[in-house]
């Protein structure tokens, strides 16, 4: 019989990383903890993402940064939340925009927008970018989904233009990562997609959007603290911890 406890700590391998370039602060390093395990639940996932962790793959992780506690977690109440005027153009601006709901997939499709999106942010923002292989793109987005990991594919034209890659928990959906066509930049499909999560959450009566990290000044996270009303996390608590969230004020 599986207990409790064998739900929440299933075999993993611990390990972190060496200290390399933050690319949200200029100067800083970072250093990552990782747990890597094929046995994940919905309950386990649950309890790392309520108390910060992050998913890619079969990997969980969170920074264990020397001198630094910089990377917050946000998360967003759903039942609470109502959108801006800017918030309800990208909402009408996407009236006649299709969505599919799916178990996360790889395809040339797929490899083909992602690595347009990130080429593209390598020239507007700097980002450090090359391009995806097949097997790269499997390892990190589709591997490890197992029965709560899901994709939101959004269509116009008759071709994708986004890829909106989550996992649902007991009280939420985490943002796993988010990426789209450059020449569709009109339709704010970042923000639309963040209130299609939120919609999809009322709809299976979960209280949470847990958004991952936000680090004050960076530009690439403006974004999340205009999705009120939300709540930070200082700290990344163990799994047997309480974690402590509270509301977030600029």
């Amino acid at each position: 019989m599986i207990n409790k406890r064998d739900k929440l700590f299933p075999p993993s391998t611990d390990f972190c990383t060496l200290d390399y370039d933050c690319a949200y602060i200029k100067g800083r390093s970072v250093r990552m903890n990782y747990k890597y395990t094929s046995y994940a639940n919905k309950e386990f996932n649950s309890a790392l993402i309520q108390r910060g962790w992050r998913r890619f793959g079969k990997y969980y992780f969170y920074p264990i940064c020397n001198g630094c506690n910089e990377c917050k977690s946000l998360r967003i109440d759903v039942e609470n939340f109502k959108p801006s005027k800017s918030q309800k153009k990208a909402i009408k601006r996407n009236k006649d925009t299709k969505i599919i709901l799916q178990k996360p997939t790889v395809d040339n499709e797929h490899i083909k927008l992602y690595n347009k999106y990130h080429m593209w942010k390598s020239k507007k923002d700097g980002w450090r970018a090359k391009d995806i292989t097949h097997s790269e793109y499997y390892e990190n987005f589709a591997d490890g989904a197992h029965n709560f990991g899901k994709e939101m594919l959004y269509y116009r034209d008759n071709k994708l233009i986004a890829v909106d890659l989550l996992d649902i928990t007991e009280d939420g959906i985490s943002s796993i990562y988010f990426y789209s066509d450059p020449d569709y930049q009109w339709y704010s499909l970042g923000i639309y997609s963040l209130i299609q999560q939120i919609e999809f959450a009322k709809s299976l009566d979960k209280k949470w959007i847990y958004l991952g990290y936000w680090v004050d000044g960076c530009k690439s996270f403006q974004y999340k603290t205009k999705f009120n009303p939300i709540e930070i996390l200082d700290g990344f608590p163990q799994i047997d911890e309480q974690p402590n969230w509270k509301e977030f004020k600029e």
